[in-house]
């Protein structure tokens, strides 16, 4: 998922000029689906042990951690939430969720309690019964992530003390720490793959049950000098690489934008395996492990055409030149298999191209997948900083006259991405959809 640290001009509605649509894929209403209405989901959704949670808003404004049941759609409970310390330009953080044993998890998210120099509490509870494990009072964070078979939180990330502590998420207890700011892009039941947020941006490996370091690699390497990870980044994994994006920012003092683009290193050692310096990912689209797709952008800052790109080796696969490109005014959109590219106009004709030849197909026909809202609004959430956003839903659009459908279609995988075959998203409104299709496991566009 993009998270942007700074500049929160840098909006969806700015980042939707490079989004894209798609064809429909069949309907599913043979396969195991539910959906519930009763949350109002906000941040993205985690899975383990049988369970899904998220962090869902109340119509007053406040926020709350909510479990359903992964199989039947159920809401298992739900308990007061808050961010302490998280930038709005991150989005809603979600709740961890860890299995501790075949067909157990623990839930851990961030309470509204607030004692002495405490801002809230990290609290844990049993996934399936809302039952309390643990509490731990954190001054400021970014919110709990599930690093392999234990919980990451980023503490006091507000103060100059800021640091990682990775605890078992059955008991608490601490079982390393490391100063600094950072961000869990990988883990497996062995080892976690952090960013450390800092002036000189690096990918470090970390063996879980000790936290001796084994490897890092500085962004700079990859891209060269200039990051500022204040425009946002995005990760995902495929098979043994970490393909990470770094987006551009422009610098309001100096008018220079930062050095951007993706790249590849891989899991086991650290070593890159290629790199795209100067292209931006555009949106919506699939996740930087799965689907990347990117437009180069020149010196003067004017952006190429479109080029789908191979996650393995950063080969191009498909593109469509800039000289195609059609005018301005719409808005990206993919099909489920994003082997075509449209380019969607509200209430009028739009155009599609083929990936694969980056020739121009008939618009009619077509349907794509794109963004539901283009001007989306902050949520108005209660006792938090402005400026905080849903994760955004797709609907699906008939792409030669702009006009959305009232499809019961499921988004595409790219879209949604799946684990275990299952595959979960939010609607507009925020309420949580889920179907067991048997998709293969791949991450989604919010990785």
């Amino acid at each position: 998922m993009l998270r942007p640290l700074a500049n929160a001009a840098l909006t969806l509605a700015g980042i939707l000029a490079l989004a894209g649509c798609s064809d429909s894929g069949a309907a599913t209403v043979h396969f195991p689906t539910w959906h519930n209405d009763e949350i109002n989901a906000v941040s993205r959704m985690s899975v383990a042990g049988g369970v899904v949670t998220t962090t869902s808003m109340k119509p007053d404004g406040s926020l709350e951690t909510v479990a359903v049941d992964l199989t039947h759609g159920n809401k298992l409970w739900a308990q007061p939430a808050t961010m302490a310390g998280r930038l709005p330009g991150m989005g809603v953080s979600a709740p961890a969720i860890v299995e501790t044993a075949p067909g157990q998890a623990v839930v851990v998210a961030v309470d509204p309690v607030k004692k002495g120099r405490w801002n809230a509490g990290v609290v844990a509870r049993d996934a399936r019964t809302g039952a309390q494990k643990w509490t731990r009072p954190v001054h400021s964070t970014f919110g709990p992530q599930r690093c392999g078979p234990y919980v990451c939180l980023p503490e006091h990330t507000a103060l100059s003390t800021a640091r990682v502590v990775v605890l078992d998420p059955a008991s608490g207890k601490q079982m390393w720490k490391l100063p600094g700011i950072a961000e869990v892009e990988w883990s497996d039941p062995d080892r976690v793959l952090l960013l450390r947020l800092a002036a000189n941006p690096m990918i470090e490996s970390y063996e879980l049950k000790t936290g001796k370091l084994q490897w890092q690699q500085p962004i700079e390497q990859a891209l060269g000098p200039g990051i500022d990870l204040s425009g946002g980044w995005a990760f995902g994994a495929t098979s043994d690489n970490l393909i990470g994006y770094v987006a551009p920012y422009t610098n309001p003092r100096t008018k220079k934008a930062s050095t951007f683009g993706l790249f590849s290193i891989k899991i086991g050692d650290g070593t890159i395996n290629w790199m795209r310096p100067s292209v931006v990912r555009v949106y919506p689209s699939g996740s930087p492990g799965y689907a990347p797709v990117v437009r180069p952008v020149d010196r003067q800052g004017t952006y190429g055409g479109f080029a789908r790109l191979d996650s393995e080796s950063g080969r191009v696969i498909g593109q469509i030149p800039a000289s195609e490109v059609p005018g301005s005014g719409w808005w990206l959109a993919f099909p489920d298999r994003m082997e075509k590219l449209g380019f969607l106009k509200h209430d009028a004709k739009g155009a599609a191209f083929d990936l694969t030849t980056g020739g121009p197909v008939p618009v009619e026909d077509q349907r794509g997948w794109s963004f539901c809202v283009t001007d989306p609004k902050p949520l108005p959430l209660h006792g938090q900083a402005p400026g905080f956003y849903s994760t955004a839903a797709v609907c699906e659009y008939d792409l030669a006259t702009g006009k959305r459908l009232a499809s019961t279609t499921t988004p595409p995988p790219w879209f949604t991405g799946s684990q275990d075959g299952w595959r979960l998203w939010r609607d507009e409104k925020g309420a949580v959809h889920a179907v067991n299709d048997g998709t293969a496991t791949a991450p989604g566009m919010y990785g």
